[in-house]
């Protein structure tokens, strides 16, 4: 038993060492009693001056209040992401990005683990974003012809209520009243975007798109307004990505995932036209049109207190909703030949088509990717197939096992239940992506292009 104990040990400690974050580990009385090697790099210090000593003892500007760590062990809460400051021994100044967890054994707290991100490095990379943003847009205003890669033409359908859609798109675009764009993931929110700066006044101006949920919280404030020198350690003068679209258009994508308190900030310049650099005092007019994408309904986004009121609806002037794939049915055979046609070129192959048997399938099938997941099975499908035709056999293995689950099921059990078979076809469409991605639940959520956390409590539904 002791060697057992003694090799899980070993185990856990070579898994700690080989994670390329900072590992900080405190019992209740705040003394250290895991510390890595790559926490010891961001904080300056050595393992062995950190490691059995309490907290004060190596970090002595921290305290009570200020310190995640203590912080989480008196309240059991966690804490996600939060920028840290503070000075080690040597009397060094450390930034860091920390998320905070509480220990528990059964329902007792016995400490808390800090895993640590240099916060510095993800500062440098914000401002190299900005530099390469910044040599875009001086770039492509010596190119005002390119702003844009896509126009609403290149938005493909024989859809009437899409084709009203773009229609409305063109006259509305002429306006300099913001716009919000939802659709589900894979409908074409960013292709429809391009579209509207085109169709704009503002087309010989900049076009920015930036996604919010692609920095950390605590960078998108600077990544948007700017820095001024001294703002933060290394922090030099820099403007943000409503200076360098102005004149344009700033298109700013997942806005559900922006911090509330950023969103009021974001309200403010949708208001007056003003934008305070982070460390300023000063305020900077500029002249950008905000277009805001979204991935989930606004007023679920609404609900779960994910999007500010008062910010929807200033930018609910003009909204936009773009029709998922299952309820246009009419461009799947017109986008499927229209991709075989594009993929022919590429690939250099001849096929004609898709058989009557992929045929029905496509028609049937729900879809959930969108035309991204239409073009992504058409792509794949060429590379590997050698007939005139795409068939079946041809198809992702996703979808291979959907055609086969669905036919045999409905086949044995003659169940009608819309809700039943969703549910069975959820089962499986979960079992497979979990199979796919040898229970990997990260790998499996993005399969199935859903949220991690929804994964999981679809999981613990399942089990349950």
């Amino acid at each position: 038993m002791a060697q057992l104990t003694a090799l899980t040990q070993e185990v856990l400690s070579a898994i700690l060492k080989s994670i390329d974050e900072g590992i900080h580990v405190v019992n209740t009385e705040g003394k250290t009693i895991y510390y890595n090697e790559v926490a010891a790099r961001h904080d300056g210090m050595t393992v062995k001056e950190v490691l059995g000593k309490h907290l004060f003892d190596s970090f002595p500007s921290l305290s009570e209040e200020s310190s995640t760590l203590l912080k989480v062990i008196k309240t059991g809460k966690p804490i996600y992401n939060q920028t840290q400051v503070y000075m080690n021994l040597h009397g060094t100044r450390i930034d860091t990005m920390n998320t905070t967890l509480p220990i528990f054994l059964g329902e007792e707290i016995i400490g808390a683990v800090e895993i640590a991100k240099d916060y510095s490095r993800m500062k440098m990379f914000a401002e190299r974003l900005l530099d390469l943003q910044k040599g875009l847009n001086r770039s492509s205003r010596k190119k005002s012809a390119k702003q844009v890669r896509y126009t609403l033409r290149d938005l493909m359908t024989v859809n009437p209520s899409f084709n009203r859609l773009k229609e409305e798109a063109k006259r509305l675009a002429k306006s300099d009243s913001p716009i919000l764009v939802y659709g589900e993931s894979g409908t074409g929110k960013e292709l429809f975007v391009q579209g509207l700066h085109h169709e704009s006044l503002r087309s010989e101006g900049p076009f920015i798109a930036q996604n919010c949920a692609a920095i950390p919280e605590s960078l998108l404030e600077s990544i948007l307004f700017g820095t001024v020198k001294g703002s933060y350690t290394g922090a030099v003068d820099r403007k943000g990505l409503f200076e360098l679209a102005d004149g344009g258009t700033l298109f700013l994508d997942e806005l559900h995932t922006m911090p509330i308190e950023l969103q009021a900030k974001l309200l403010r310049v949708l208001e007056d036209g003003m934008v305070r650099k982070v460390g300023s005092s000063e305020n900077i007019l500029v002249d950008v049109r905000v277009i805001a994408a979204m991935n989930v309904n606004p007023n679920e986004a609404l609900q779960e207190q994910k999007l500010r009121s008062d910010l929807y609806y200033r930018l609910n002037v003009f909204t936009f909703s773009l029709l998922p794939l299952r309820d246009r049915r009419d461009d799947i055979l017109f986008l499927t030949e229209h991709f075989i046609k594009e993929f022919n070129v590429k690939l250099t192959k001849n096929i004609k088509g898709i058989n009557n048997s992929c045929e029905s399938l496509f028609l049937e099938y729900h879809w959930p990717g969108n035309v991204r997941e239409l073009k992504h099975s058409i792509e794949y499908m060429m590379n590997i197939s050698e007939a005139e035709y795409l068939r079946v056999e041809d198809l992702p293995i996703m979808l291979k096992h959907l055609s086969s689950s669905e036919q045999s099921s409905m086949d044995s059990t003659g169940e009608l239940s819309l809700r039943k078979n969703i549910e069975k076809l959820e089962k499986r469409l979960i079992k497979n992506a979990l199979e796919l991605s040898a229970g990997n639940i990260n790998q499996a959520s993005k399969l199935l292009e859903i949220p991690r956390q929804t994964l999981q409590y679809k999981i613990k539904k399942i089990l349950d």
